[in-house]
């Protein structure tokens, strides 16, 4: 069976603009939620050397007040725990917070393994490299592209990438997930991932373009996705399998990261198909000067 792209291009669009415009409502009225990394705060490691239920610990941590605290079990047999919080705790307070673990433990001070508070300058630093960084990427791959195949591909391509940014922001939007380094990370990974896809995609329709009739273009367009959709599905799916096992067994900083790493291979996998192609098609009709002329 024949997939069609571009005679169902609006449905692609729409179906995209609801995700992004409902995330980024979510997102933008409850506010996004931010991790420490960018805000701020407090976090504390401590090793119970036990499993210890989090609303335990959130018993003796509820009576400071700690805003938004998140309470996760670290390590790989979970008896370590990790407190953060976008409450700046001073010294003393971290202190208090801890002695009281510890007396209702029996613990040590070898058991804080680490107590670090984050400025809310190192945050917004934090998210001014990520903002450079993700810019600098797009630049590189729209020059790249333009030289390597034409500016209406390289449009096309980082168009697709904003898109897959823009979903994953929606997703973090709607579920209330923080926002956090790995986040940024991910993000960069998600980037070079999708336009791999996409790159192999554009390099199957200059392949056929030279010997296309411009009325034909919707036609060829298909043929080439479907010549390498097999491909992009067997790439995207292993990828999702390995990153999955990862989330599900992995340790708690594991899921923070591999899980935008899912919902940008999706999206990712998604916009190579039914949005970068379409894209390009939608500039070859605007400004009807392609480079390749068909017979």
């Amino acid at each position: 069976m024949k997939l069609k792209v571009i005679k169902y291009t609006k449905i692609w669009y729409g179906i995209s603009a609801i995700v992004i415009i409902i995330g980024l409502v979510f997102g933008f009225l409850g506010g996004f939620n931010s991790g420490i990394d960018f805000t701020g705060g407090t976090m504390l490691h401590i090793d119970m050397e036990q499993l210890v239920s989090v609303s335990d610990i959130k018993e003796i941590t509820d009576k400071y007040d700690l805003k938004d605290a998140s309470i996760v079990h670290v390590g790989q047999d979970k008896h370590e725990v990790m407190i953060k919080t976008k409450v700046s705790l001073s010294n003393e307070e971290r202190t208090s917070i801890f002695n009281d673990i510890t007396g209702e433990y029996n613990l040590t001070d070898e058991n804080l393994l680490n107590s670090e508070q984050i400025g809310p300058t190192i945050g917004g630093e934090t998210k001014k490299g990520a903002f450079i960084a993700i810019i600098i990427a797009s630049i590189g791959m729209l020059i790249y592209i333009g030289i390597r195949f034409e500016f209406k591909f390289a449009i096309a391509a980082v168009v697709a990438l904003i898109h897959d940014i823009l979903i994953m922001l929606a997703f973090y939007g709607i579920f209330r997930i923080p926002i956090n380094t790995p986040f940024i990370a991910a993000i960069l990974i998600i980037v070079g991932y999708s336009i791999n896809d996409t790159i192999v995609i554009f390099d199957r329709i200059r392949e056929n373009l030279p010997s296309t009739k411009k009325n034909k273009y919707e036609e060829m367009i298909d043929t080439s996705i479907n010549q390498t959709l097999k491909r992009t599905m067997n790439t995207s799916i292993t990828t999702l399998l390995a990153i999955i096992c990862l989330y599900f067994l992995g340790v708690q900083s594991i899921r923070d990261f591999t899980l935008p790493i899912i919902a940008g291979v999706i999206a990712g996998t998604y916009s190579s198909i039914f949005i970068a192609s379409p894209l390009w098609y939608n500039l070859n009709m605007i400004f009807d000067k392609p480079k390749y002329v068909g017979k």
